[in-house]
């Protein structure tokens, strides 16, 4: 069996508030959790309207046996707000960073390398070592543009 010392197995508070989740202006979100069922837990935005609800939903699910056990692990942001152009329509926008590994046949290391690299092209711009929460990362103004 692999050594796994490296992965740390942990439970999220139920209220996230000390700087865990920022918006795009680097302030501070306050999330709290609203339920947990088997390995999936949503948190709501504890300022959120009840017509717009603003949720964060972490969910794992392993497939295979061995050393073709794998891991896929979702983290994901939903925010509903209403309609710009069709006000009388409310609209849902989502982002999720989703780490599918083979828990079975390597560490967390791989792993985290992988997760390294992607947060660090989504929040910053190359050299620079300043995170973007703006959008601004080369990674975000791919996603937010429809750039390649």
């Amino acid at each position: 069996m692999l050594n796994r010392t490296k992965v740390l197995i942990s439970m999220l508070s139920n209220t996230l508030n000390t700087n865990e989740i920022k918006n795009a202006a680097g302030a501070e979100r306050e999330f709290t959790r609203l339920s947990t069922v088997g390995r999936s837990t949503e948190f709501g935005l504890i300022t959120e309207a009840p017509a717009y609800p603003h949720r964060l939903k972490i969910s794992h699910q392993e497939t295979g046996s061995g050393t073709s056990l794998r891991r896929r692990s979702i983290v994901r942001f939903e925010r509903t707000a209403g309609g710009l152009v069709d006000t009388t329509k409310t609209e849902k926008t989502s982002c999720y960073l989703v780490l599918d590994y083979p828990i079975g046949n390597i560490t967390a290391v791989e792993a985290g390398e992988v997760l390294a690299n992607l947060l660090s092209f989504v929040a910053t711009t190359g050299a620079a070592t300043t995170v973007l929460f703006d959008g601004t990362g080369n990674g975000a103004v791919a996603l937010l543009s429809g750039g390649l």
